[in-house]
């Protein structure tokens, strides 16, 4: 039986970490809850047709307080209540468990305003925790061109590299 069990171990894959984990010496500034809508095209690709990204229009809320902190657009963008904003590229990819969930992203940052605030040292940033936010209709070409906005909620972790607490 313990054979049994040593090469059944031995033949599962293990476990991968989730590359959307942010390196273990980043450290978080902030989270907010993400509440909005996916904004997609149906458009021809690759000899088919697909819903395509266009943007996101989101507003970002404190968890613990439900107050309105930002918003969250096109870029990706998001933009502080006090006036900071970032954009970035996405670096790392994890599908949801449920496909009609948005992928959990980490997400390469560097500061696109001049105001300096609660994102100016901001550098990465994780989404996770989606819910919705996939197109679930067909996409053809009797829909060519159609846009879809597709609700969705998302928690986004706001990371700063090698800085502790002030705290």
């Amino acid at each position: 039986m313990l054979a049994s069990l040593v090469l059944l171990a031995l033949l599962m894959p293990g476990q991968s970490q989730d590359p959307t984990l942010p390196p273990p010496e980043a450290h978080l500034k902030a989270t907010a809850v993400g509440l909005g809508v996916q904004v997609y095209r149906c458009a021809p690709r690759h000899g088919t047709y697909q819903w395509t990204l266009e943007m996101p229009i989101a507003r970002l809320f404190d968890p613990a307080t439900r107050q309105p902190v930002g918003t969250h657009s096109v870029g990706p963008t998001w933009t502080w209540m006090d006036g900071s904003s970032i954009t970035g590229e996405v670096i790392a990819r994890r599908p949801a468990a449920n496909p009609a969930n948005l992928p959990s992203l980490l997400v390469r940052t560097h500061s696109s305003g001049g105001a300096t605030g609660a994102l100016t040292d901001v550098t990465l940033v994780r989404r996770s925790d989606t819910q919705a936010g996939v197109p679930t209709m067909g996409c053809d070409a009797v829909h060519q061109n159609n846009e879809v906005r597709v609700p969705y909620q998302a928690t986004y972790s706001f990371y700063a590299a090698g800085q502790t607490s002030a705290h």
